[in-house]
């Protein structure tokens, strides 16, 4: 599973990034993670506001950072 943070850099980034890893370590699974900052590829992608977490490519959601416990709900409907 690949889980891609999108976005600037900024704050909100790193803390879904955050939340992110944390939602992967209590789940127990393995994932790689990419962070993608150029706009036009975030633009391609379809995200219009960042920051916007994506799994295999595929933009689960965006425009706020979402919690640890909303990532793993996210990341638990992606296995089964």
């Amino acid at each position: 599973m690949t889980i891609q943070i999108l976005g600037p850099g900024c704050s909100n980034c790193h803390n879904l990034e955050k939340n992110a890893r944390e939602a992967v370590q209590r789940l127990g699974i393995e994932a790689d993670f990419q962070k993608v900052t150029d706009s036009d590829q975030i633009v391609e992608m379809g995200v219009m506001r960042t920051p916007g977490l994506a799994i295999d490519g595929k933009v689960q959601k965006f425009g706020k950072v979402l919690s640890t416990d909303e990532i793993a709900e996210v990341l638990q409907s992606q296995q089964g």
